[in-house]
């Protein structure tokens, strides 16, 4: 029997959500540029496949001589590479996998000015402990122990951490592990041998779509791209990839072209002014908008917790209005 308890007529006034000049914004076109584009690249595969690998790869390619943030939940995997050809980073180590906590670890990596992100794997804040799955199962018991309803509070965790990527004010590379199977397949004597292969990455269904740049590799060390915003790479089967010349290189050389570095740190200093204003805030904040930067992570410059670039925008705009009043 259903413990939700009967539903409760509310009155009109609270049927609709409330808005504000910052939600209610007017719908403006602009000239499209590719300026502030950063690289977002997934590459998903089985177990030995080589993702770890050239994915660093990539990454210190990306970074171009500067060091970048490992956040790691491979127990140290990624860590066993350091100062193979040059690659040198600095690792944060996770240990339970709450969505919102990559959101904690993005906005500590803004902070401290890391060029480059790689997330070895996504898939641990999926289906590892604490992981969106996990969230999705302890939330049923709030709604009747109807697994359907947990995704109320899962998927608002899914999704913002998603964002929080795609807004990361520098480049990410992210690994998922590839959900396996055996098959037949014939080898190059003509006999069938049984092939470990993968099929889907172990991540919300589709997820690798949302990323510029989508790669799987099997167990053989091939790469094959399944979608590339990057011309050079569109539809390109590598063997045995190395990350920085065979990705990093034709993908940064694609972005650069026509496009101008934009420093988020010059939003956020705006944001902090003691001269800011309503009206100036509100300027910023569609600003913001237009470059797709409200969701960057950040830690909020007086309280040190994680939020984002537009959560903070907005606040402060909303507290000058209301000291006015």
């Amino acid at each position: 029997m259903s413990q939700l308890g009967q539903p409760v007529r509310a009155g009109r006034q609270n049927q609709q959500p409330q808005t504000n000049e910052y939600d209610d914004g007017p719908f403006t076109f602009r000239p499209a540029t590719k300026d502030g584009a950063k690289a977002r690249v997934s590459i998903q595969g089985v177990s030995g496949s080589g993702k770890t690998w050239t994915s660093l790869s990539l990454a210190h390619g990306l970074a171009e001589g500067q060091k970048f943030a490992v956040i790691d939940t491979e127990r140290g995997a990624a860590s066993l590479y350091i100062g193979e050809r040059g690659i040198q980073f600095d690792v944060l180590q996770m240990h339970r996998y709450d969505p919102r906590d990559l959101v904690k670890a993005l906005a500590a990596a803004a902070q401290a000015g890391y060029g480059v992100v790689m997330v070895d794997s996504l898939s641990h804040f999926w289906k590892g402990t604490d992981g969106t799955l996990d969230q999705v199962e302890k939330a049923k018991s709030k709604y009747g122990g109807n697994s359907f309803a947990g995704w109320k509070d899962g998927t608002p965790m899914q999704n913002e951490m998603v964002e929080a990527l795609l807004a990361y004010p520098g480049h990410v590379v992210v690994t998922m592990r590839s959900q396996t199977e055996w098959v037949l397949q014939e080898n190059d004597r003509g006999r069938k041998e049984p092939t470990m292969v993968g099929m889907r990455a172990e991540q919300r269904k589709g997820i690798e779509y949302e990323f510029g740049v989508a790669a799987e590799m099997d167990i053989n060390n091939r790469l094959r791209f399944l979608k590339s915003r990057c011309p050079a790479l569109h539809q390109q089967v590598l063997d045995k990839p190395d990350g920085n010349r065979d990705i990093a290189k034709p993908l940064l050389d694609w972005l650069n072209d026509g496009g101008k570095p934009v420093d988020t740190s010059a939003w956020i200093d705006a944001a902090s002014a003691t001269e800011a204003t309503t009206d100036s805030l509100l300027s910023l904040y569609r600003e913001v908008e237009a470059a797709s930067a409200l969701a960057t992570p950040l830690m909020h410059p007086q309280t040190g917790e994680p939020t984002s670039l537009g959560a903070y925008i907005k606040e402060r705009g909303t507290a000058l209005k209301n000291a006015q009043q």
